[in-house]
């Protein structure tokens, strides 16, 4: 188990009153977001927002979440490795050596530039491409079974946060969409919440696939490439799923990298999205930027407490009314 401190649960009788009683809620009755490793900027807007997904019911509401250290943990009580999903690849037993010496000279050269403060936007997508070709060039000529993944991924499938399978079961049951959004390796992130038992049918991961050619032969990536700054909806027009979601107005958004709340950027003006920031590294210099751009920052929880507080009170239930 992790040693995250405990979480509070639902303050369960005043929440239960402001929902049988149909009164605003207030963010004081829910003690998990009073906890002080979790932070409010704009408290008022948090509230507007959760009191209209509570009215509007969870019919309305989507899930968009990035994966590598947001659905996975940021550290364990252990201290066991979290790798993430292009990690998880590089494990492969089969894989040349000079391919993973020159991803991890890629990642880093690029990486940095990634989370730097200090590089514009313009110039991290340059960067991203720029990775992402180099990437694709680097995983040619040479035979790959997939089911090597599977053998890494089922190691690793610890790593998920605590109470995710509450979480992704009752999405599931409630019939409410998950989209997995990942700049990583999409093929490792499916067979990793596979492995774990969290790949519902109401599930789907955009990310970056791997390419063959005649079956075995690796031939890059599939495209169109998925970088830290193009994974938004705006990717989903035209498909089956965005015609699924579109209707769907109301948004938990999960991400721990600040370019991950751009994940929903493309969906109607009208929605409402609430977004959530894991923050782990360096969290006091990045805790004001963090609350500048989520509306909720969750510093060190390695558990997913809050969603799931979240979708009790937008489903009508608390624990002691279950």
């Amino acid at each position: 188990m992790s040693n995250s401190p405990k979480i509070p649960d639902v303050n369960d009788s005043e929440v239960a009153n402001a929902i049988i009683n149909s009164k605003p809620l207030r963010l004081e009755d829910v003690a998990i977001l009073n906890n002080d490793n979790c932070k409010i900027k704009d408290k008022q807007r948090v509230e507007r927002i959760l009191n209209e997904f509570m009215s509007g019911g969870h019919e309305r509401l989507q899930i968009v979440s990035d994966f590598d250290f947001t659905i996975t943990k940021q550290r364990t009580s252990n201290g066991a490795t979290v790798p993430s999903s292009f990690g998880i690849f590089e494990e492969c037993k089969s894989l040349p050596p000079n391919f993973v010496k020159a991803a991890r000279e890629l990642h880093d050269i690029y990486r940095p530039i990634e989370v730097s403060p200090h590089i514009s936007r313009a110039e991290k997508v340059k960067a991203m491409i720029e990775w992402w070709t180099k990437s694709g060039e680097n995983l040619m000529g040479f035979t790959f079974d997939l089911k090597e993944i599977d053998e890494i991924a089922k190691k690793y499938a610890y790593s998920m946060r605590d109470n995710s399978h509450e979480l992704f079961r009752n999405l599931d049951a409630l019939n409410i969409p998950v989209l997995v959004f990942s700049a990583g390796l999409g093929n490792c992130v499916i067979a990793m919440l596979r492995q774990a038992g969290l790949f519902y049918p109401n599930m789907k991961v955009i990310s970056n696939f791997l390419q063959f050619k005649d079956e075995t032969m690796l031939n890059g990536f599939q495209e169109p490439i998925i970088h830290t700054f193009n994974k938004n909806e705006t990717m989903l027009e035209g498909t089956d799923y965005y015609d699924l979601v579109h209707s769907r107005d109301h948004i938990i958004l999960m991400g721990d990298s600040l370019a991950d709340s751009g994940m929903a950027d493309g969906v109607p003006a009208s929605s409402h999205v609430l977004k959530i920031g894991f923050l782990f590294h360096h969290a006091n210099e990045y805790l004001e930027e963090y609350m500048n751009t989520f509306d909720i920052v969750l510093i060190d929880d390695q558990t997913m407490n809050v969603p799931l507080t979240l979708l009790k009170l937008i489903e009508g239930k608390t624990p002691s009314t279950e």
